[in-house]
């Protein structure tokens, strides 16, 4: 099977030897099988992307990343939606779009994907965040960005 066109030459590997208690590196297979990663480097990997986009969120407010924020609320009336649209018109660039869906009793579930400084996505979460009504709110984040979404946009 040919690999698709956008794809990149692979990026050179370096081999690293890590010491492990034996109980983490057990839970580190299960954890391998259970999620069907092709093995360990792979899900070892993944596990440093992640907390690399944590440190970099916390320790570099300037780093431009792309992300998600999870918000759970309850929809009892009109108001919370009106409060939370209210917030995200502050954060307008950094708001590329938005997903609603409505839940069982009476809550929601929205999903935004943000991109901006980590600073800014931050300050984004935490506005939601102090909506009365606000059940979860959660940011996610990568440091993979989004493409320009014209010809004419720059970074």
């Amino acid at each position: 099977m040919a690999s698709p066109a956008h794809q990149g030459p692979a990026p050179s590997l370096v081999r690293l030897s890590i010491s492990l208690p034996a109980e983490l590196f057990s839970e580190l297979d299960a954890m391998v099988s259970e999620r069907e990663v092709a093995n360990r480097s792979q899900m070892i990997a993944e596990l440093i992307r992640q907390e690399l986009a944590v440190h970099n969120a916390r320790e570099r407010p300037e780093t431009v990343l792309a992300g998600t924020i999870t918000l759970v609320y309850r929809a009892e009336s009109g108001r919370i939606r009106q409060a939370l649209a209210q917030v995200e018109m502050g954060f307008i660039p950094e708001t590329i779009s938005s997903q609603h869906i409505f839940l069982e009793d009476d809550q929601s579930l929205e999903v935004l994907l943000v991109q901006g400084t980590a600073q800014r996505l931050h300050n984004l979460c935490d506005a939601l965040r102090k909506v009365r009504g606000v059940q979860q709110c959660q940011l996610v984040t990568t440091a993979a960005l989004l493409p320009p979404l014209s010809s004419k946009e720059t970074r």
